[in-house]
């Protein structure tokens, strides 16, 4: 079993900024899995945007709190929390918060079967 917490000082020193608005961390990466490429924590403060961006991997975004507007591909909505966002491989995707608060993310990774 492996137990991490967004605070431990190994997840802590994976803070980095995400695509030109947010800040992340990597709580657990494919070091330690074998299906799943991470699991990342996104902070969003209000008015920032997730840069568009192409990823080669699938991705899940778990809203957690706040929300804002997300595009996927050519479709875009506006997203708010409890809502999960699955984004295929090699989508150009990005999420603006314009919500009233910060917006909090966990995003998942894996590479399509």
């Amino acid at each position: 079993m492996i137990v991490r917490n967004l605070n431990d000082p190994e997840v802590l020193q994976t803070t980095y900024r995400a695509h030109g608005g947010g800040i992340a961390r990597m709580i657990l990466t494919s070091h330690f899995m074998q299906g799943i490429e991470f699991l990342a924590y996104a902070y969003l403060p209000k008015g920032n945007t997730l840069e568009a961006h192409i990823d080669p991997v699938e991705e899940i975004y778990f809203i957690l709190q706040g929300g804002g507007l997300m595009r996927v591909g050519d479709d875009e909505k506006s997203v708010k929390a409890g809502d999960a966002v699955w984004i295929p491989a090699g989508d150009l995707h990005s999420l603006t918060n314009n919500s009233d608060e910060d917006t909090v993310v966990l995003v998942v990774a894996a590479y399509p079967r």
